[in-house]
């Protein structure tokens, strides 16, 4: 089936009119929201709710404490936690966006049933690949670095960026950064800086931003990216570095969420190195959580896709496995053999 993924101008228009009069929304991003989910989500919250109507975030459980400053933070509910205050506001919605996922499976099973069941009207904005077709109105573009950064577009479609208010502007600054490595990534373009750019005139403090993200570590997430460090290891004929955490490692550190974010980035820093994962053990999910990572033309979302039911981005994905650390390690170890001759020929852009 078709899907068509560029709002057009009687898309637009629509819009327009479902937003003409007030009206109760709800807002959700995946499930262990990330910077530019939390941010997107917490900027259309406040665009919405400056316009009249009366929004909520609704996410699927809690996110790192170094996103929880963000203004409107303290409102979000957590559907995991606060399933009863959730339902009730997706019952009373006839609104929701669905913001950085791309398929309903990201929020979980339990949020998904909710979301399956829901009648109103679907509004997705996302740039991963591959969208499902579950929303009215569908605005994927894979090609831009963040959901922040669409979120921007979006309002310049309404002819509305003249409303974001440093509020706004401080939580698209905070998932476009967070999204593009502090804007380091191939993803960020001349288009991306200029947002940025706009978002610091409107009152996006960026010094302040960085420091509340990136400069907040406790002892024990130092500790923790220690033994990270020294769990990592190189397959230098194929040009691939992977590291392991054990749930051990995580509560010998007092692990908190977030704890492990960007960590698989060192493995990737390495010289000559164009395929890097992390493999952390989760005893109370019964999974190993993978993240993978990529220079060139290696596709990690194809690799997720394949081979540990996850997916994501062609130079970032993830994904997850039901078998022991051990065992997925092998399995991995035992696939990366197949893909020598695509890992040799990678290059940068």
């Amino acid at each position: 089936m078709y899907i068509r993924t560029l709002m057009n101008r009687n898309d637009i228009k629509e819009i327009k009119e479902l937003f003409s009069t007030p009206k109760n929304i709800v807002i959700v991003p995946h499930k262990n929201p990330d910077g530019d989910a939390i941010g997107a989500c917490l900027a259309m919250y406040h665009y919405l709710n400056d316009k009249g109507h009366n929004a909520i975030v609704v996410a699927p459980n809690d996110y790192p404490d170094f996103l929880k400053w963000l203004p409107g933070s303290k409102d979000v509910y957590k559907f995991d936690m606060q399933n009863r205050q959730a339902k009730s506001a997706l019952d009373k919605s006839s609104i929701v966006f669905l913001l950085d996922f791309n398929s309903l499976q990201r929020v979980g099973d339990d949020m998904m049933s909710t979301l399956e069941d829901f009648i109103g009207t679907f509004i997705m904005i996302d740039h991963h690949q591959q969208p499902d077709n579950v929303a009215k109105y569908l605005y994927s573009d894979i090609s831009i670095c963040s959901t922040c950064q669409m979120i921007y577009h979006f309002l310049e479609k309404l002819e509305d960026v003249k409303a974001i208010t440093p509020e706004i502007a401080t939580c698209l600054y905070t998932g476009i950064m967070t999204d593009t490595g502090s804007f380091r990534f191939p993803s960020t373009t001349s288009t991306t800086h200029k947002i940025i750019a706009d978002l610091i005139d409107k009152g996006a403090n960026n010094a302040k931003i960085h420091n509340n993200v990136y400069d907040t570590n406790s002892y024990g997430s130092l500790q923790l990216l220690g033994r990270a460090l020294s769990n990592l290891i190189v397959v230098d004929k194929l040009k691939t570095a992977y590291i392991t955490l054990t749930q051990s490692d995580l509560d010998e550190f007092n692990y908190q969420k977030g704890d492990t974010e960007g960590i698989v980035n060192y493995a990737l820093s390495l010289e000559g190195i164009i395929f890097a994962v992390i493999f952390i053990e989760d005893v109370e999910q019964q999974i190993v959580k993978v993240s993978f990572r990529s220079k060139g033309s290696f596709s990690v979302n194809k690799f997720a896709r394949e081979h540990f039911d996850g997916g994501g981005h062609d130079n970032a994905a993830g994904g997850k496995s039901k078998i022991s650390l051990d065992a997925t390690v092998s399995k991995f170890l035992h696939l990366l053999s197949s893909y020598k001759k695509e890992l040799l020929n990678s290059y940068e852009e």
